[in-house]
Order: structure tokens, then C-alpha cells, then sequence
């Protein structure tokens, strides 16, 4: 399908340009060993996707401090034992012509105590749910931690990471404009909320090489963000020199915002920011071909797919070979998914948490 704006290259300002504008979303898989060391079913399940065709191939969120892991099977990229794995992972998908990414990711006050050994903390306490308050000091510890898990993924092969800004997680639990009423130039304002998020990215750019790419994760709305916040946020990163790429969370491409002042939809918010060689993409409910081109016309650079990629490892290939092609509807049977590079933890965590994934 020459003429689909998918299958285009996308050159950045850093990096291995992408051979087209799909890309793999950082999707939780629980497939990691306990202690967070890359397992064979992980690697199997990214590698395919890698030579399904995907232009960028992104891990699952990997916790860059031990106190930060959110959930079991998680994995990691917080200790030298990491190391070999991913290693391994990122040289395997470089094989199969992919740029190879690694998401980093804090949980915050979402982190899991019981598998940390030490409470959970956030920019605020909450006493009712064991969350103790960040520290200046450890606010700043935990930007370094972000820092030094980017200069381990460069160091082990990986073309770039993104860091995850989004879905509440600890640099999204500082944006919350609701509960972030820190003093300590870390709350209050939206400059003083974003400024971990910001100096995590600034950090990574400077401790990083040139031909190191450096995306980011938002999400627009919720979690305490209003659409007034969510595009300054937006057009700030972009103007920053610091990112390479911006990842939108829309949950649907095709929605309207929350915020009834808003018009248009969610995405309109945002194509028409000044982007100063930034990349922009979308993520949310992109099932086929046509979806892909919807979002890239109306303004997009890439296309974010998550649930189409979980069901079709190779959903680029089938998108470049039909025009129409749409991703098979759910649920389907456990024999199915395995045949796409899905292990056993992987399916089960669908089948827990998504009634209508596995038959």
C-alpha cells in the first residue's frame, strides 16, 4: 500500500530513523521474571512484533527504581542483573529491522509495597492507603533513577526510551493539579507540577549521545490535568529540544474531551501545536488500516497500537497489504493468542482483567 501515510519512514531529531509510523505500545504483559530479569515468553512476544513489521518496538513499562514496581511480573531496568536481558531483547529486535525503545516507569503512590518491601510515596501523603510523601531529596533521587535507567538502556543496545508521563503514574501524580499543593518549587503552579517530568527529560538528553532518541508518554486529560494544562504541557515538551517524539494517550483516537468547553475532538487539541521538529503521535482504539491513516491525516506523525497488535503480531504487514484490513474482533481462545507469541502470564492477565479477551 504505497500510497498509505503509514508506511512512510520517519526521520527524528535523534536516532535510527523508523522504517514506517507503527508503532508498538508499552503494553503490560506480567511476563518478567520476579525480580524483574527479562524472561523467554517477554522476549518471544516483542521480538515478533519486531518482525511483524512494526517500525518501533517499546517494552512494557520497565520500573526504574525498586520501590517504584507496580506489579508483579514486572520488568525491570533498575539493577545490573537486568542488564543481560535486555541486552539480548534490544540486539534481537535491531535483527528483525526495528528501533527498539524502553519504557521507563516509576509507580508512585501505584507502586505494590508488598512486592517493594517499603511503602509506597508520591508528591502528597495519604496515610489511608501507606503512602508516604516524596522528599525533596527524593524527588531528586528519583529523576536520577530515570536518568541513569536511560544511560543503562543506551548502554545495553536500546536505540531510545520513553519516559511515562501518563496514566498516573509518579510523573503524572505530580501534573495533578488537584492534590499537588507541594511548596518545594514541585507543586503549585504547572511549571513548578511539570518540573519533575521536565528535568527527568532534560537529564536524559544531557547524560545521553546524540544518536540517542527520547520520546515521552502525556495523557491530555484526567488525573487531575485540565486540556488548558495538557497542551501548554505539550507545546513546552515539543519546544524543548529535550524529546524526540510526544505519545498522546487518547484511549480513542476519535473521541470528544471530557471538558465540555472544548470543541472538536480530543486529538484537535493538540495536531495543530507547534511541534519544532517534534514527532506527535496517537494511541487509543486504532484497529485498522484506515484508522492509522484517519489519525496521520488529521494530522498525526505515528500511530500508537496496543490491542490490533496484541491479536495480529504482524498487523503492519496486513495493513500494508490491505487498505481494508480491520483487526479481528474478540474474544479468542487461549490457542490463538499463543500462536502470536503469547505466554501463558501474558493471557492470563487478559483473561483477569479484560472480560471479553479470552474466550
Amino acid at each position: 500500500m504505497p500510497n498509505s501515510p503509514a508506511a512512510a519512514p520517519l526521520t527524528l531529531a535523534h536516532g535510527p530513523r523508523w522504517p514506517n509510523r507503527w508503532t508498538l505500545a508499552p503494553l503490560t504483559n506480567k511476563q518478567s521474571h520476579s525480580d524483574g530479569v527479562l524472561s523467554d515468553d517477554e522476549y518471544a512476544w516483542l521480538v515478533a512484533r519486531a518482525r511483524g513489521g512494526f517500525g518501533l518496538v517499546m517494552t512494557c513499562a520497565a520500573y526504574v527504581s525498586p520501590e517504584g514496581q507496580a506489579w508483579d511480573g514486572q520488568l525491570g531496568i533498575s539493577d545490573d542483573r537486568h542488564e543481560p536481558g535486555l541486552r539480548r531483547l534490544a540486539g534481537g529486535i535491531r535483527e528483525l529491522g526495528a528501533v527498539s525503545s524502553i519504557q521507563l516507569h516509576h509507580g508512585g503512590m501505584r507502586a505494590d509495597s508488598r512486592l517493594t518491601g517499603t511503602p509506597a510515596v508520591a508528591p502528597w501523603a495519604d496515610p489511608e492507603r501507606g503512602v508516604e510523601a516524596l522528599s525533596t531529596a527524593d524527588v531528586q533521587r528519583v529523576i536520577d533513577d530515570f536518568v541513569a535507567a536511560a544511560v543503562r538502556a543506551e548502554q545495553v543496545g536500546f536505540d531510545g526510551v520513553e519516559v511515562h508521563g501518563a496514566h498516573g503514574y509518579v510523573l503524572c501524580q505530580f501534573l495533578d493539579a488537584r492534590k499537588n499543593h507541594r511548596t518545594d518549587g514541585y507543586g503549585g503552579s504547572l511549571e513548578e507540577r511539570s518540573r519533575p517530568l521536565r528535568e527527568v527529560l532534560s537529564g536524559i538528553r544531557a547524560a545521553t549521545g546524540p544518536d540517542f532518541q527520547v520520546g515521552v508518554r502525556v495523557s491530555p486529560e484526567g488525573y487531575g490535568i485540565s486540556i488548558d494544562d495538557a497542551t501548554t504541557l505539550v507545546e513546552q515538551l515539543m519546544a524543548s529540544g529535550d524529546v524526540d517524539y510526544l505519545d498522546l494517550s487518547l484511549w480513542d483516537v476519535t473521541k470528544e474531551p471530557r471538558e465540555p468547553a472544548a470543541s472538536g475532538l480530543l486529538i484537535d487539541q493538540f495536531v495543530d501545536l507547534p511541534r519544532h521538529g517534534t514527532r506527535l503521535g496517537v494511541a487509543g482504539k486504532i484497529l485498522s488500516a484506515q484508522d492509522a491513516d484517519w489519525c496521520l491525516e488529521r494530522g498525526a506523525d505515528f500511530v500508537t497500537v496496543g490491542t490490533a497488535a496484541i491479536i495480529h503480531h504482524d498487523f503492519p504487514r496486513r495493513a500494508a497489504e490491505s487498505a481494508s484490513f480491520v483487526s479481528e474482533p474478540q474474544p479468542f481462545p487461549r490457542e490463538r493468542l499463543e500462536q502470536e507469541d503469547l505466554g501463558p502470564a501474558f493471557i492470563d492477565y487478559l483473561a483477569d482483567n479484560w472480560d471479553d479477551f479470552v474466550a
